[in-house]
């Protein structure tokens, strides 16, 4: 392998996908940023759930909202929870009800109307993310998905589909990593910047 090829065209494919990003993205961007900014504004909470890297970005995402992002903003914290972090409730369900519903349940029990679930998928055909958007609709909650390639089949499921445009997991990741963090800083700005 030339390893220098190699990372020339990681670098490469990673900064084409974030161009594809700003060239198509930026109504769904925004479109989030008021879904969220209103569901903050209301006392309402966002639900975060994924699998693998999503589960991590889960985490982070809602650290940033929780702790915050900007250092330049002083603000309150804002009720962010990740499904993916608790290891009881995560193997009891597993174990119990089967790995597909664990996230549907957590919704369940934490959920209500106004509340947003950010569904996070590389493929969009996670079963367990899958379930867990059902699960937010029959609660009259709004789910929003960043999704990957073609979008899977929580394109059709979420309120708002962010698909980043990219058929490489490494790279969909990224750009959920990247759109979140674009995202948490304007939601930011539209409740608390001066």
């Amino acid at each position: 392998m030339d390893v220098k090829k190699f990372i020339a065209d990681s670098l490469n494919e990673s900064s084409e996908t974030k161009l594809k990003i700003k060239a198509q993205l930026e109504d769904e961007l925004l479109k989030a940023v008021e879904l969220l900014a209103g569901c903050f504004k209301s006392e309402n909470k966002l639900l975060l759930c994924g699998n693998g890297g999503s589960a991590a970005d889960c985490q982070h995402i809602a650290t940033e909202l929780m702790i915050r992002l900007s250092h330049h903003i002083e603000r309150p914290a804002l009720p962010a929870i990740a499904l993916t972090t608790d290891t009881s409730n995560l193997t009891a369900g597993g174990n119990d009800i089967g790995f597909e519903n664990v996230f549907a349940r957590n919704v369940e029990g934490l959920g209500k109307k106004s509340d947003i679930l950010l569904a996070i998928s590389t493929s969009g055909n996670s079963p367990n993310v899958i379930k867990a958007t059902h699960a937010a609709h029959s609660k009259e909650m709004k789910v929003i998905g960043f999704l990957g390639g073609s979008g899977g089949k929580l394109k059709d499921l979420v309120d708002l589909a962010i698909v980043i445009p990219s058929s490489n997991v490494q790279r969909i990741q990224e750009g959920h990593i990247t759109i979140a963090h674009i995202i948490c800083e304007l939601v930011e700005d539209k409740l608390y910047g001066k």
